[in-house]
């Protein structure tokens, strides 16, 4: 084959497509770091499974006049903004500008001056845009499709969100792990359903099992969510014990994330088994807290451990970065008082921080907070 002058008919690959190709570490948020094995076989897979179905993919083939343009703005040594986005979307020839660090103007000017039309972000780059008073109509005008992924994005959130995008604007989530090269469930193209991380993508199986017995639940049933599929990664890097955790003896991945699926085959992400506050037998998402304090008009933003009780077990403890000083913590607990159950009540206390400690793709670093 000749293209642009070349003679490519020699360019082949010579290795073994399971040969270990890229080597992330996992994001430690609950523990320490692991590398993650995903061969070529693992990421190609995976791009294919996102560009080549129609209802998941965000960008359309450069061809003729079209070309996407999508700021690079994820750190590309972490799995979703290397996998995702930057080798999924040069496959498909799309524009990327970069910025050699980022700051608020700079990516609003970007917006502007490249008038983007897909956006890959993490959840606290679209609250960012939801709520920054530097962000105009102009910015956005031209966006066509928006992914959030890395951590869960709550319904009131994305409503914040489409308020300053124009109404042919949608916004999608996904659901991955480094261990599955990342990509597990995507939103379907024009989907309202804003709590839901989508569908599994093709050629993904995938279950709900019950975290102690691992025996399998029905629909709407919550669980621990599994999958079986080609973008499975090989395993640890010298860690055989810790993948043998993991992935079971018939090739199901146990995520450690809880949610259940619908009767249309929807997935909803709750949280990390791990994570979960457990009070008076009764289970406490984080997730779920941090979305109804982030809808607080005072508060910026904000993370929710779990803390010893002698009484509950444990109880929930916030941690709120505010918008304005004289908020107080009264303020906090009788806002979500009025809106939450009892045993989901503040009874740990609020602490306030000038911010949240977060990893680069945007979760919630909670071991840094229980550690204080």
């Amino acid at each position: 084959m000749i293209r642009d002058g070349i003679d490519t008919s020699d360019f082949r690959f010579t290795g073994n497509a399971e040969d270990t190709a890229v080597l992330p570490y996992s994001s430690g948020t609950t523990g320490f770091p692991k590398g993650v094995m995903l061969s070529h076989r693992n990421i190609v897979s995976n791009i294919a499974q996102h560009n080549d179905s129609p209802e998941i993919s965000t960008c359309e083939p450069a061809l003729g006049s079209h070309q996407d343009v999508l700021p690079a703005i994820l750190p590309f040594y972490h799995v979703y903004g290397l996998s995702v986005m930057l080798l999924a979307k040069l496959a498909q020839g799309v524009k990327f500008v970069t910025l050699p660090r980022f700051e608020p103007n700079s990516f609003f000017k970007l917006l502007d001056e490249h008038q983007a039309t897909v956006l890959y972000l993490a959840p606290p780059l679209v609250l960012l845009l939801a709520s920054h008073p530097g962000v105009r109509p102009k910015h956005l005008q031209s966006l066509r499709h928006v992914m959030s992924g890395a951590a869960p994005l709550g319904s009131l959130d994305v409503e914040r969100f489409l308020r300053r995008t124009p109404p042919t604007t949608d916004i999608l989530q996904g659901y991955g792990m480094t261990e599955a090269s990342p990509l597990i469930t995507h939103g379907i193209i024009g989907s309202t359903d804003y709590d839901s991380a989508g569908v599994p993508v093709p050629n993904t199986e995938m279950k709900v099992v019950d975290a102690e017995t691992r025996t399998d639940l029905p629909q709407g049933e919550m669980g621990e969510i599994c999958l079986r599929g080609p973008q499975v990664m090989k395993g640890y890097l010298n860690r055989p014990e810790a993948t043998a955790e993991m992935i079971d003896s018939e090739g199901w991945l146990h995520t450690g994330d809880l949610g259940y699926y619908d009767k249309e085959g929807h997935f909803y992400v709750v949280d990390r088994l791990k994570e979960l506050i457990k009070v008076k037998g009764f289970q406490v998402a984080p997730a779920e807290l941090e979305e109804i304090l982030r809808s607080h008009p005072d508060i910026d933003d904000a993370a929710v451990i779990g803390v010893p009780d002698e009484r509950a077990g444990e109880v929930p403890r916030a941690f709120v970065v505010p918008k304005r000083s004289q908020i107080s913590e009264e303020d906090v607990k009788k806002y979500v008082a009025e809106k939450m159950s009892e045993y989901k009540q503040l009874k740990g206390g609020v602490e306030f921080l000038a911010s949240v400690p977060k990893s680069p793709s945007g979760k919630i670093l909670r071991r840094m907070l229980k550690g204080q």
